[in-house]
């Protein structure tokens, strides 16, 4: 009977049904309760990705990457960005961590390809140490650029427009995960777009998540040259995917897919328009597969897939909209066994300059509403 039980358990969890259990502290002593990414002149951490294996920790600075040590030790660093370089994800398949890089006023929307192995001191230079390599995401620009109003000209990096198709500001959030509804297909990149806040259009009420097949994009990989942006990446996505969450600032500002709990994770800073409960963070079971349907508040009619909100957690009557409340918008990795990084972002002064700080904080999983995750440590 108990092995009926314990099967019966398991395959309703990983429909979305119930929650896992959570976790007992048995953390391996290589992974401690803290990693402080440092402090430096630069804008706000964006996110954080990890190489378990060979022990590093990388941080994304808004305009800088820096690589540390799990001690919290600075190994090196990439600078001389000056577009928003966003969330980070680790590859274990090709060993090199992948961020969203923006740039905005040249339309033009990028996946960094950092080889991290070749960072190995201080201040090495984006464009000319051979270290990033960027691919151009087409999708995207066709979506910021886009003309809605159809007045003849397109409005720029501007959120009070009725420009830019679904309220794309252009990319943060990555990851590597399953296809959406299987939870053990292929591994894709998912890329999330950055949504414009705007409480007056109705059309931009989903998260936009795509899925890129990265196999054969060593083709499409190309130096940084920032005075003279390429175009060298895929012509079409291999999924496009919308999640009704409400209108979020900036979108999904940390994507992260979670084996444990089967779930794909999002974690926004919270939206404002009044009729929807504006929660800081979401999830969609990847086991679930994405239904064709209307995407609602568009001004033609539109039919796309769309995903489902895992259950659990808090839910809005009105709305429907389910979500949990957490502060995982600066950095979320998934660590496995229900364990997880998360970055809080600070500031400290030194030498009268103000800059900008990370420390990588240990949690596990609880499945708690309205907060599904406890601090270790």
């Amino acid at each position: 009977m108990r092995k009926v039980l314990t099967f019966a358990l398991a395959a309703t969890a990983s429909l979305g049904l119930i929650t896992p259990p959570a976790v007992a502290d048995d953390r391996p002593r290589e992974l401690p309760n803290e990693i402080y990414g440092g402090a430096w002149a630069s804008g706000h951490v964006q996110g954080i990705a990890i190489d378990q294996r060979k022990g590093y920790m990388y941080f994304s600075f808004t305009n800088l990457l820096v690589k540390t040590d799990l001690q919290g030790n600075p190994v090196g660093s990439v600078t001389g960005f000056t577009g928003h370089l966003g969330d980070l994800d680790f590859n274990t398949k090709d060993g090199r961590v992948y961020g969203s890089l923006e740039y905005k006023e040249q339309e033009s929307f990028y996946i960094a390809i950092f080889d991290v192995d070749r960072i190995t001191s201080m201040d090495m230079d984006a464009q000319t140490s051979d270290v990033v390599k960027t691919v151009y995401l087409k999708e995207v620009v066709s979506d910021y650029v886009a003309d809605m109003n159809g007045d003849g000209k397109f409005d720029g990096n501007v959120g009070d427009t009725p420009d830019h198709r679904y309220g794309c500001s252009g990319i943060d959030g990555v990851s590597f995960g399953p296809e959406f509804g299987k939870k053990h297909g292929k591994q894709k990149l998912t890329v999330a777009y950055g949504i414009y806040a705007n409480t007056t259009r109705s059309d931009n009420d989903h998260q936009v998540l795509l899925q890129y097949d990265i196999d054969k994009w060593k083709k499409y990989e190309q130096p940084l040259t920032e005075s003279a942006p390429h175009k060298s990446g895929p012509q079409q996505v291999d999924g496009k995917y919308f999640a009704y969450t409400g209108n979020t600032t900036y979108g999904v500002q940390n994507l992260q897919y979670d084996e444990y709990t089967g779930n794909w994770m999002m974690a926004v800073y919270k939206g404002t328009k009044p009729q929807f409960p504006n929660y800081s963070f979401f999830m969609v079971n990847a086991a679930t597969r994405p239904n064709k349907g209307d995407i609602v508040g568009q001004p033609q009619p539109e039919r796309g897939e769309l995903l489902t909100l895992a259950p659990g957690g808090l839910q809005d009557a009105s709305s429907g909209v389910r979500g949990w409340e957490f502060t995982g918008e600066y950095g979320l990795i998934s660590l496995g066994k229900g364990r997880y990084y998360v970055s809080k972002a600070g500031t400290v002064e030194e030498d009268g300059v103000t800059k900008q700080t990370s420390h990588a904080e240990l949690y596990r999983w609880t499945g708690q509403a309205p907060t599904p995750f406890e601090r270790l440590g």
